[in-house]
């Protein structure tokens, strides 16, 4: 188990065939996936298992970097991901926790230890972060992480608002 970094609450780490009944847990509540366009992708602890082995396994070993898990640093209680995405011409930042989690300054925290880390460690320039404009909260973590609102634009049939942030 590779540690990224941690922060006073939380380990960063990358994710393992062992978290899959975690992977499931977090992304189970409808309400999860009500912005991102993923709802029906993770719908067992198989489908979890699927994306462990197949997404986030696969894009360590070839950019170095993916979603990282976002574990309780008391407990190692997988409540979410974070952390960065390759995409066809640009990265991506994301975050996704359990809605017990949301409201508490984690996707912030997460991601800013995520964002240090890339500037340290990853020859990344700048990172891109899209939210739909109905998810007011998801934009609020966006700005805390000093993005800049670039544009909005339709994709695949979703209207998203896109952010960018340099690192270099």
């Amino acid at each position: 188990m590779k540690i990224i970094t941690t922060t006073s609450r939380l380990v960063i780490r990358e994710f393992n065939v062992d978290d899959a009944q975690s992977v499931y847990d977090f992304n189970a509540p409808k309400v999860v996936n009500l912005y991102t366009g993923d709802a029906g992708v993770c719908n067992n602890v198989e489908n979890a298992l699927s994306i462990i082995n197949n997404i986030w396994l696969k894009e360590y070993a070839t950019h170095g970097f993916a979603r990282w898990a976002v574990a309780l640093k008391d407990t190692g209680k997988v409540i979410g991901f974070c952390g960065f995405k390759q995409e066809t011409r640009f990265v991506d930042i994301g975050y996704r926790l359990h809605p017990d989690y949301w409201g508490k300054g984690i996707a912030t925290e997460a991601n800013l230890a995520c964002i240090e880390y890339a500037k340290q460690h990853l020859n990344l320039i700048e990172v891109f972060g899209d939210v739909m404009p109905e998810n007011t909260a998801s934009a609020n973590v966006l700005k805390k992480l000093g993005m800049q609102y670039v544009a909005r634009y339709q994709e695949e049939g979703l209207i998203l608002d896109r952010y960018r942030l340099f690192l270099k």
